[in-house]
C-alpha cells in the first residue's frame, strides 16, 4: 500500500512539473529572455550605427546623442525606433543634453531594426526585458 502511494504521488509530482499554467509560461520567457541572442543586432550596429554613435555607444559629446544609458532610448520606445526608420531632423534631448543634428534613415528591414534595438537596449547599462518585435516596428509609422 505504502508503495502505490508513493506511486501516485510521484505521478502528480511529475505531471504538476510537467504543467503550462501561465507562472510556467513567464518562467519560459524570463528563460528565453536571458539567453537571448543580440549578435544579429549588433552586427547592424557595427556596420550602420558605430561610425556616429561609437562602438561604446557613447556618442559624441553635443554633436551625437549617447546610446550607452541612454534616458530617451529607454522612455522613448516608439520614437526610437522611428528615428532608426525614419531618420531624424530636429532637436532632442538625451540624458539632460541637447543635441540639434540630422540622422539620415538607414534604409533597414522592419527585422534588422527590431535586432538593432534589441541589442542597443540591452547593451552599455542599458536594460529592456520586453523584446521588440518586427511586428511592433511595422506598425510605427511617421
Amino acid at each position: 500500500m505504502k508503495n502505490l502511494s508513493f506511486s501516485l504521488a510521484l505521478l502528480f509530482l511529475l505531471c504538476a512539473c510537467n504543467s503550462s499554467d501561465k507562472k510556467t509560461d513567464k518562467n519560459s520567457l524570463a528563460i528565453n529572455y536571458v539567453n537571448q541572442d543580440f549578435s544579429e543586432g549588433k552586427e547592424i550596429y557595427n556596420d550602420f550605427c558605430a561610425q556616429c554613435h561609437m562602438p561604446n555607444g557613447k556618442g559624441m559629446p553635443k554633436v551625437i546623442p549617447p546610446l550607452a544609458k541612454s534616458d530617451f532610448l529607454i522612455n522613448n520606445r516608439e520614437e526610437s525606433i522611428k528615428v532608426i526608420k525614419y531618420g531624424l531632423s530636429g532637436e532632442i534631448t538625451v540624458n539632460g543634453e541637447h543635441y540639434n543634428s540630422v540622422m539620415e534613415a538607414q534604409g533597414l528591414s522592419n527585422e534588422e531594426i527590431a535586432n538593432v534595438m534589441n541589442y542597443i537596449t540591452n547593451s552599455w547599462g542599458n536594460k529592456n526585458t520586453s523584446l521588440i518585435t518586427e511586428e511592433e516596428v511595422s506598425k510605427v509609422e511617421r
